[in-house]
């Protein structure tokens, strides 16, 4: 394997475009063209900073063999794999990526209300059984419950409904989230603008969302301090739901935006290290919501009590949290 096909394997072993490396090596990206084309081979300078890039020595790089020697057992490279990183990879044209974050930013607010929708879902639930307990409302426990019961479940299905919209107008970008793919010239330096401006708008929306969910609480604590009515106790938790539900709500929006930016950058979360964990992940992910639906239903169903198995979505979510960071830990490591 000549010095070309290596640094073009190399390259895409790291999920870097040919402008990427080039900012990297600090020149052109038809420099780098070039070398990938064997037109013209980079002079001694560059070839030092290839090798610290990639992680391997200069022998090499310069060593036309492609044999599987020491060198590329300790950087995990291997022949097979080179070889199937090096076949063609999808390109991003100019006009898909911005047709790609005009989409996003356009369904930021109707995915964002959603994931709110599924956080205030129970509070109706919530006040009229608790409502009905204190004989505010005229009304039977079981009418109470069922009520609340359709109300959760009408909020839940619309928020599900606009899952599924926002889903089919992103599908044809998928392979932007699993994908490893190349971006046209000019597109990485359009999206990084587009994310320079939009980071303060990014940090402000965090630090409102971040204040929200730690103020969620001051209702419930002002009630403790001045009364002991169960009633109020219920009603200062469904406000807490609502507080949170807003800054949520300021979270995805933001959140949507700037991860649409990563996806394209392949940073963060979508680099093509952390795609590979995530792909790994998939399956684990499918199973634990199939396992926490399950028991929220056979709970809720066994014991009658819908007032308080909502909980049990709130700490399945940062549950998950916990379990994708250790499995995607493990892929990592296993990998290495």
């Amino acid at each position: 394997m000549i010095l070309a096909d290596k640094i073009i394997t190399l390259r895409k072993k790291n999920g870097w475009s040919q402008e990427e490396l080039a900012e990297k090596l600090n020149v052109t990206r038809q420099s780098v063209s070039k070398w990938e084309g064997a037109q013209s081979v980079p002079d001694l300078n560059k070839i030092l900073l290839l090798s610290r890039i990639f992680e391997v020595s200069t022998d090499f790089l310069l060593k036309d063999e492609l044999e599987e020697t020491d060198e590329m057992q300790d950087t995990g490279y291997v022949p097979d794999r080179a070889l199937e990183e090096a076949r063609p990879v999808r390109r991003v044209s100019m006009e898909e990526a911005r047709k790609f974050l005009d989409i996003k930013e356009k369904l930021a607010g109707r995915i964002a209300l959603a994931v709110s929708l599924c956080i205030v879902s129970p509070v109706c639930l919530i006040l009229f059984s608790s409502a009905q307990e204190a004989g505010k409302i005229p009304v039977t426990e079981n009418m109470a419950a069922g009520v609340g019961v359709m109300i959760l479940l009408l909020l839940v299905a619309a928020a599900v409904g606009v899952f599924i919209f926002c889903g089919v107008k992103t599908e044809p970008y998928e392979y932007l989230e699993k994908s490893r793919f190349e971006t046209e010239y000019g597109v990485t330096g359009m999206v990084k603008e587009e994310k320079e401006r939009f980071q303060s708008t990014y940090m402000i929306c965090n630090i409102i969302g971040t204040c929200c969910c730690i103020l969620a609480v001051t209702p419930l604590f002002a009630v403790v301090i001045f009364t002991e009515d169960d009633f109020m106790m219920t009603l200062a938790v469904c406000v807490l739901l609502i507080i949170v539900a807003v800054g949520v709500f300021i979270f995805t929006f933001a959140g949507v935006r700037w991860e649409s930016m990563q996806k394209l950058l392949q940073e963060g979360a979508y680099s093509a290290v952390n795609k590979k964990g995530e792909e790994a992940f998939e399956p684990v992910c499918q199973a634990y919501w199939l396992i926490a639906t399950a028991i929220y239903l056979g709970y809720s169903f066994s014991s009658q009590e819908w007032h308080k198995s909502w909980i049990i979505w709130p700490v399945a979510g940062v549950l998950y949290a916990a379990v994708k960071v250790i499995c995607v830990a493990v892929v990592k490591k296993r990998r290495m």
